[in-house]
């Protein structure tokens, strides 16, 4: 079920691997590995954190297995247009960026101090993403030049009275690129139903909706806690594509 509550933001941090606040405004930097078949590291992506902000600068538990299944589903992601709503610190599509995906980054138009933390993650990484602001069921001009093949979502799902103008807008986006999906991870908490109804409102439906935990490392999931879930979600007219966890 859906609620409105998230873990501790300790158990956001993949490695337990954060330096120390660098200021007191409690910034840190957390370093997240992505590993080979073989255990051996390919490549890592820093995270700037702000632990004396609200939830837009933590790196939270469904945006550390969002970003897992993006790095297993690599040659899904190579050359793909990807869009990060709600990117918040932004490493599913950080992710993306590193496979050579085409990423464009965004988060509410209102949280200047987000989308300036988003820049500052993407120099300190050295990748080139889009980054603007896009509040969820507002039109303006950016939303109609965005053309995702791949839409993500980390926790996106947390506030029920957005739930409507986020599946209005992830509705839109598919409609402008037809093909595309919805990939997200959430906390299964309450408003399930009012999940559900809203697909149905928006013309939506899932395809694939897997526990997170099945595709996670052991190391990395015995560092996580909570119910999570991954689904896959595209247009109610779109055919159901196959998708396998393999690498």
């Amino acid at each position: 079920m859906f609620c409105n509550d998230r873990p501790s933001p300790g158990s956001g941090m993949e490695d337990g691997d954060s330096d120390e606040p660098a200021d007191p405004s409690m910034t840190t930097v957390s370093h997240h590995v992505f590993e080979d078949d073989a255990g051996k590291p390919v490549f890592s992506i820093a995270m700037i954190e702000n632990t004396a902000e609200e939830y837009g600068l933590y790196v939270w538990p469904c945006s550390i297995i969002l970003a897992e299944y993006v790095w297993q589903q690599k040659t899904r992601f190579a050359g793909a247009n990807v869009v990060e709503l709600g990117a918040s610190t932004s490493l599913p599509g950080l992710v993306a960026a590193k496979l050579g995906a085409n990423v464009t980054l965004t988060d509410d138009a209102n949280r200047v101090e987000v989308l300036d933390n988003i820049r500052k993650v993407c120099d300190l990484n050295n990748l080139n993403c889009n980054i603007m602001g896009l509040t969820w069921g507002v039109w303006d001009v950016s939303i109609f030049n965005l053309r995702p093949t791949i839409i993500i979502g980390a926790d996106v799902l947390y506030e029920n009275s957005a739930f409507d103008d986020l599946f209005s807008t992830v509705a839109f986006l598919l409609q402008s690129s037809p093909g595309s999906v919805f990939i997200t991870t959430y906390h299964n908490r309450s408003g399930h139903h009012l999940i559900e109804f809203l697909m149905v409102k928006w013309g939506l439906k899932c395809v694939k909706l897997v526990d997170s935990f099945a595709f996670m490392p052991s190391q990395k999931a015995s560092k996580l806690s909570g119910n999570i879930q991954l689904a896959e979600i595209v247009l109610n007219c779109e055919p159901v594509k196959e998708t396998s966890l393999g690498k």
